[in-house]
């Protein structure tokens, strides 16, 4: 199967149409018949444990200055990991959610890459309000971009 790899977002996204910040890893994975929703549960709804205690990291520091917390769960028909369903159709799930700092979405795109293998690809789409959103974005864009890899290499 193919490495992680990162592609361009056209912009504006359907998504979050008022998006100013965006980025996009897709990969090869064997799953002929699964759904997106199907692949949001498997990607977003088991993540390695050292995801879980950056969030609770996350959530104590945001804490202090009164934005949402995301906590990691078992993925249901509203939520898959710690984000809300914002949409889904067999080929796109949307996550996400809005803030005093930044609106963001996650978008799952699976398109086929074969007969038994499909392509999966992760849009991360935010919309940054003021200093502190884009604050925020600067500090955990590494952390992002390592979760988000990790999380589609594990689908390889």
């Amino acid at each position: 199967m193919s490495k992680v790899s990162l592609e361009p977002v056209a912009m504006p996204h359907p998504a979050l149409p008022s998006a100013n910040w965006a980025d996009r890893y897709a990969v090869i994975a064997l799953a002929p018949d699964a759904t997106a929703l199907d692949l949001a549960r498997q990607i977003f709804g088991r993540s390695p444990r050292w995801v879980g205690l950056l969030l609770a990291l996350r959530n104590r520091i945001v804490g202090l200055f009164g934005l949402k917390s995301a906590e990691l769960g078992i993925a249901d028909s509203q939520t898959i990991g710690a984000f809300p369903v914002v949409s889904a159709r067999d080929d796109q799930v949307v996550l996400g959610f809005d803030d005093a700092h930044l609106n963001f979405r996650i978008v799952l795109d699976v398109a086929a890459a074969g007969p038994q293998a499909r392509k999966l690809a992760i849009t991360t789409l935010v919309e940054r309000h003021n200093l502190f959103g884009r604050l925020y974005i600067f500090v955990i864009t590494p952390f992002h971009k390592l979760i988000v890899r990790t999380m589609l290499a594990r689908m390889r």
